[in-house]
């Protein structure tokens, strides 16, 4: 096994694959907001960063615009888009690998904590993970150098060597250097690989089977 021996994850497009959810989430958002956009593959590059820097980002929404989009947006994701989801087709044996490894494991992703624990318990991978640590309903802890750095706190006991931060958007990697952990950049989520490479990351992973090499 690898010399990390914690390990934190990304959720949406290192894990699971939230394509359908999320983008019909972001669609219902604009759609209330007089925003017609019947292009889902357009809203895809929702998937990772903070909803609110999307928003402002792609459709130029001041702030409270923005706020008032991710409400929207939660509206639909907690009825529907949710469970428009599925696991990464080779994760579910990567997580169990690494557990029986003796791995410590945690969830650090931007999406809010609530919603991120349903769908770990939805699909069962639950039991791999020490916690799911995400961000809070009323807009804080959004960044993912925020959701980093809490999952750091409670690990004081590790050194930062010990640790490694998995996620397929620049914000993963960028995250964890500001916190001065080593990172792996996954490119088969919803990062390209020039996002990636700028970013930095300590490696690389093409694929589920390459990023099971690097951790065995």
């Amino acid at each position: 096994m690898s010399t990390w021996n914690v390990i934190l994850w990304d959720l949406d497009g290192t894990l699971t694959d939230p394509k359908l959810g999320i983008t019909k989430s972001v669609q219902y958002a604009l759609s209330h907001l007089g925003i017609q956009e019947t292009n889902l593959e357009k809203l895809t590059a929702f998937i990772g960063p903070p909803l609110i820097e999307s928003f402002s980002r792609f459709y130029d929404m001041d702030s409270a615009t923005a706020r008032r989009a991710v409400d929207l947006y939660r509206e639909y994701f907690a009825k529907s888009g949710i469970f428009e989801n599925e696991v990464v087709d080779g994760i579910p044996d990567l997580l169990a690998h690494l557990s029986q490894g003796g791995k410590t494991m945690y969830i650090a992703t931007s999406k809010p904590t609530v919603f991120a624990i349903q769908i770990v318990h939805h699909f069962r991978m639950d039991r791999y993970f020490q916690d799911v640590i995400g961000s809070n309903l009323d807009h804080t802890r959004t960044e993912k150098h925020e959701v980093i750095q809490y999952v750091l706190s409670l690990l004081h006991q590790h050194p930062k060597a010990d640790i490694v931060m998995i996620g397929d958007r620049k914000h993963d990697v960028l995250g964890a250097t500001k916190n001065g952990i080593d990172s792996i950049a996954v490119e088969f989520g919803y990062g390209s690989h020039e996002e990636l490479v700028d970013a930095n990351p300590t490696l690389i992973a093409n694929s589920v089977t390459e990023l099971t090499r690097i951790l065995s």
